[in-house]
């Protein structure tokens, strides 16, 4: 298995936590056609939330004002090998726009499971899922 890829992924919440945005992986990305949380890479050297900032504000044209971790996860697909940093945005400035031709959807918390996911973003749905709940 090669190295372990270091992504980030902003849980970015709208009309005071009522919704989170997902967008749709392209096609011929790893993982493609199913939805995900937005974010990318981390550079190699580069701080967390430096890298949740400079993605955001490359695929989304939002710039981050206000965000936390929220939960870490390691995944092994038969291919690669991720860990996924995730943080909760609950302010930015500006309108989400797919600037790489990405779909975005504002889903309501509880509507989460009628999308799919890649593996590795399954606990996390089921994290966001029970806090709804409670």
């Amino acid at each position: 298995m090669s190295k372990r890829i270091h992504v980030v992924a902003g849980i970015i919440y709208h009309e005071h936590k009522q919704q989170v945005l997902i967008a749709l992986r392209p096609q011929h990305l790893h993982q493609g056609g199913l939805w995900e949380f937005p974010g990318g890479k981390v550079e190699a050297g580069e701080k967390v939330f430096t890298a949740l900032y400079r993605e955001l504000k490359e695929e989304l044209t939002i710039e981050v004002l206000d965000a936390k971790p929220y939960a870490t996860i390691c995944h092994d697909y038969p291919d690669k090998s991720v860990l996924l940093d995730f943080w909760e945005v609950s302010r930015f400035a500006g309108d989400a726009k797919g600037c790489e031709g990405q779909k975005l959807a504002w889903v309501p918390f509880e509507e989460l499971g009628n999308y799919e996911f890649p593996e590795a973003n399954k606990p996390i749905i089921d994290m966001l899922l029970e806090e709804v709940v409670q």
